[in-house]
């Protein structure tokens, strides 16, 4: 699929604006970029900011090539319910909403637009994101290439049977959050310990960030790497032992199922 085609966006909150800045870093010229956006002042700094365009829904799904839908999973029908009568037919529609079926698209659009399922994370922002990419009936080699290429500016993306669609977001949509979630319990774990809130929180931020590097590039397993800063009997160890006598796998599995279990229950 050429990049010289129209794009159009519904929803501009933070991710919408972090795949507009994807699209045109793939090479999709800003003026082909039309947002769909309830809220006018939105719609105004997006247009200062990168030089698109905003246009009226109806409008802009009737000539968008390809169309991303942005939005909440539960605002998904009444959007779906507003633009089935003036969707490009030809479009391939891509949803971004946690939980939401391809079927449930397909069936709410009636129109026999081919889907793409997208679940990114927040990591989007900053070129790092994780997007997992399922594809429905219809997708043309052209269109999966499209929407796999301006995903690869925000990050890494990966292909997975829609089924699998909950627990990557379990994995990669909601983790982000665990992470957060961590650090701030570090954070004042470390306050506890006598050291400043701002002390505690660089101390651990750097951490994150330089242990998440050395994974990332040293080639290396986490096992590996945990083993390898594990001394017997030393302090390290003394902590491991404190995280698998409170059964921190079981933990972090259980949060991750009622992850799972609250996106299947949003289909």
């Amino acid at each position: 699929m050429s990049k010289s085609i129209s794009v159009g966006v519904i929803g501009a909150g933070i991710m919408g604006e972090a795949l507009i800045a994807a699209l045109i870093s793939y090479g999709v010229a800003p003026e082909l970029i039309t947002i769909s956006e309830k809220r006018s002042d939105r719609a105004d700094e997006l247009v200062a900011r990168y030089g698109i365009t905003v246009g009226d829904i109806h409008e802009n799904v009737a000539r968008a090539d390809v169309l991303l839908l942005v939005v909440k999973p539960q605002d998904m029908a009444g959007v779906l319910a507003d633009i089935k009568a003036s969707i490009n037919s030809k479009a391939v529609v891509v949803t971004f909403a946690a939980g939401k079926k391809i079927a449930f698209i397909a069936d709410a659009l009636g129109t026999g637009n081919p889907i793409v399922r997208v679940m990114p994370n927040t990591a989007v922002l900053v070129g790092a994101g994780m997007a997992a990419v399922s594809l429905g009936d219809g997708v043309t080699n052209e269109q999966s290439a499209f929407v796999t290429g301006f995903l690869s500016a925000t990050g890494k993306v990966v292909e997975v049977p829609e089924d699998l669609q909950d627990a990557v977001t379990a994995t990669s949509g909601s983790g982000p959050a665990y992470f957060f979630r961590f650090v701030e319990a570090m954070v004042d774990g470390a306050e506890q310990l006598g050291l400043s809130r701002d002390v505690a929180t660089t101390l651990t931020v750097q951490t994150m960030v330089g242990a998440t590097k050395l994974l990332e590039q040293s080639g290396k397993s986490a096992t590996t790497l945990r083993e390898n800063v594990t001394s017997p009997n030393g302090t390290t160890a003394a902590a491991l032992a404190s995280l698998e006598a409170d059964q921190i796998a079981t933990i972090v599995a259980a949060a991750m199922k009622a992850a799972r279990d609250r996106s299947q229950e949003l289909a």
